[in-house]
């Protein structure tokens, strides 16, 4: 498989096996005008398995969205052939407007226009409560 390498552009790096296609369709790179190359089960000797998602484009990324999926996501910044910026992501410690509270007695359900924000209340269990219910996230 060959796939070219980006001039100018964005690769994300490490995102688990299989969370490729979830990134892609969450952050609507079907929607740009330029190459998005989506590597799915590449081998790792980190993670045995991986994907990558190569933009050949620099845009804004939602890091916020990008932790909550996957905080072990590597963003890699390619500016004229040359990796210039490196970030590894963290779960956010607040989501807005990415997760629904699924309490029908919630404000937010009451309210439309105040937004969904979950607040991260164990790092480790990866656990978000509502910030106005504080009723748990549910997968």
């Amino acid at each position: 498989m060959n796939i070219d390498s980006i001039k100018n552009g964005i690769v994300l790096d490490h995102i688990q096996a299989k969370k490729g296609m979830e990134i892609y369709n969450t952050l609507n790179l079907g929607e740009l005008d330029c190459s998005v190359a989506i590597i799915t089960n590449a081998r790792s000797k980190k993670m045995g398995r991986k994907d990558i998602i190569k933009i050949d484009k620099n845009i804004d990324l939602d890091l916020d969205i990008l932790g909550y999926i996957d905080p072990n996501i590597t963003i890699n910044i390619i500016k004229n052939d040359i990796r210039t910026q490196k970030y590894h992501l963290k779960l956010p410690q607040e989501i807005v407007g990415i997760i629904k509270c699924k309490n029908p007695r919630c404000i937010t359900s009451i309210e439309p226009e105040l937004k969904q924000t979950f607040i991260l209340t164990n790092e480790k269990e990866k656990t978000y409560r509502c910030k106005y219910c504080e009723t748990l996230k549910e997968d």
